[in-house]
C-alpha cells in the first residue's frame, strides 16, 4: 500500500470496467458483461465497436482523470440458415423475413443482421477410431481428407483433427497447412470402443472456448462416428452443454450402414439439432463424399443476426432461441439456446 500510495493511485470502477490510473498511465481491464457475444467480437474488447472504450485525450491523460462511464452490454449472436421446402439454401432474405424469439419474447431490439456468405471457418474433424467403423475407415479417412482440401484456405481458416476411441488423441491441432491435417487423418487408427461425448466435450471445452478470435468465425465440428456410445465419462446432455457454451455448431456424417434407424443415429440427430447443425446418414460410400460437399456448402450459407434480449439476468441459467421464416415453405436452422453468463 505505501508503494501504491507514493504512486498516488486512483480507480473508479464501473459496472463493466475498471480503470486503474498508475503514475499517469491508464491501465484498462475489460470485464464483459456477457461473455456468450466473445465468437462475434470485432476487436480485442470482445465488445462491438459502437461499445468500445473511448480513447482518452492528451489532457485526460496528464490530468488523470477518468473520460466517461459506460453502460453494460448484453448481446447475443446467432448464425442460422435457412432452406427451400426442397432443402436449397435461400440466400436473399432481409430482417423482416423472420421471427425471433429469446426466452419466448421479442428481442428488447436488434443490432445487427447481415448475410454472412465468407467468414473465416475455424473447424474440429472429430472421426471415430472405434472397432466398429473397421468397414468403411479408410474410405471415410480419404473423404475427410478430400473435405478438407477442398473447403480449408490458407491463412483464412484453420482446423484441428481428433481420433477418438476410448480415448481422444489429437491428430493434428488448429493449422491452416492442409498436408498436416492430412497427414494428422491418415495416421489414425481404428481399434476399441467409443467415448463419443467425451471427444466432443474436451474438443469444445480445450479448444474452441480458448479459440477467441478477433474477428467473426464460424465455429464448427464435424463428426465422422455411428453414433454409438459406451465408454464416455460425460452424458449427451453435458456435451450439448458444453458446445452451446462454446457457440459450436455439430455436423455430423454416420459411419452406420444398416439402413436402420438405431440408437446411434438418432444421437447423432440430436446432437447437431441441439446445436443448429446437421446430420447426415449416407448408405453407400459414395454418399460420404456427398455429405461433406453439403456441409461445405452449409458453412458458406449463413445469416448473423445480433439482438439485446428483454428482461436479461445474468443468472447462468439457459435461455432459448427460437428463430422463424414468416415466408411460407421455408424452414431456419439455429442453435436451440446458449447460457447467459453468471455474476
Amino acid at each position: 500500500m505505501q508503494f501504491l500510495d507514493f504512486l498516488g493511485m486512483k480507480y473508479i470502477q464501473t459496472s463493466l470496467r475498471v480503470w486503474v490510473l498508475l503514475a499517469g498511465l491508464a491501465v484498462v481491464c475489460v470485464v464483459p458483461a456477457f461473455t456468450q457475444t466473445h465468437s462475434y467480437a470485432s476487436n480485442s474488447t470482445g465488445l462491438p465497436y459502437s461499445e468500445m472504450p473511448s480513447a482518452a485525450s492528451t489532457d485526460d491523460q496528464q490530468s488523470g482523470s477518468l473520460l466517461t462511464i459506460h453502460k453494460r452490454v448484453d448481446e447475443v449472436n446467432v448464425l442460422f440458415i435457412a432452406t427451400d421446402k426442397h432443402g436449397k439454401f435461400v440466400r436473399d432474405l432481409n430482417q423482416n423475413d423472420f421471427s425471433i424469439l429469446d426466452d419466448h419474447k421479442p428481442p428488447q431490439s436488434i443490432v445487427n443482421f447481415r448475410r454472412e456468405t465468407d467468414l473465416p471457418l475455424h473447424l474440429g474433424l472429430l472421426i471415430d477410431v472405434s472397432g466398429s467403423v473397421n468397414s468403411r475407415f479408410e474410405f471415410e479417412q480419404d473423404a475427410a481428407v478430400s473435405f478438407l482440401q477442398h473447403t480449408l484456405r490458407a491463412g483464412f481458416d484453420k482446423a484441428f483433427v481428433v481420433g477418438f476411441n476410448t480415448q481422444s488423441q489429437m491428430a493434428q491441432d488448429f493449422t491452416d497447412n492442409v498436408q498436416l491435417l492430412s497427414a494428422g487423418v491418415h495416421k489414425l487408427h481404428d481399434g476399441g470402443g467409443t467415448a463419443l461425448y467425451d471427444a466432443i466435450y474436451r474438443a469444445c471445452k480445450e479448444k474452441f472456448l480458448k479459440d477467441r478470435p478477433d474477428r467473426p468465425v464460424r465455429k464448427a465440428i464435424v463428426i465422422v462416428s455411428d453414433g454409438e456410445d459406451n465408454q464416455s465419462e460425460v452424458s449427451r446432455a453435458q456435451a450439448i452443454e458444453m458446445a452451446q457454451r462454446a457457440e459450436v455448431t455439430i455436423y455430423a456424417i454416420s459411419t452406420d450402414d444398416s439402413g436402420l434407424i438405431l440408437r446411434g443415429d438418432k444421437n447423432l440427430q440430436q446432437l447437431a439439432d441441439s446445436t443448429g447443425g446437421r446430420a447426415f446418414f449416407p448408405y453407400k460410400m459414395k454418399d460420404v463424399t456427398r455429405s461433406f460437399a453439403a456441409i461445405e456448402d452449409e458453412l458458406r450459407s449463413q445469416y448473423v443476426v445480433s439482438y439485446r434480449p428483454a428482461d436479461f439476468d445474468a443468472d447462468g441459467r439457459y435461455r432459448s432461441i427460437e428463430i422463424s421464416a414468416l415466408k411460407k415453405d421455408l424452414q431456419v436452422r439455429a442453435r436451440k439456446g446458449y447460457f447467459a453468463p453468471q455474476q
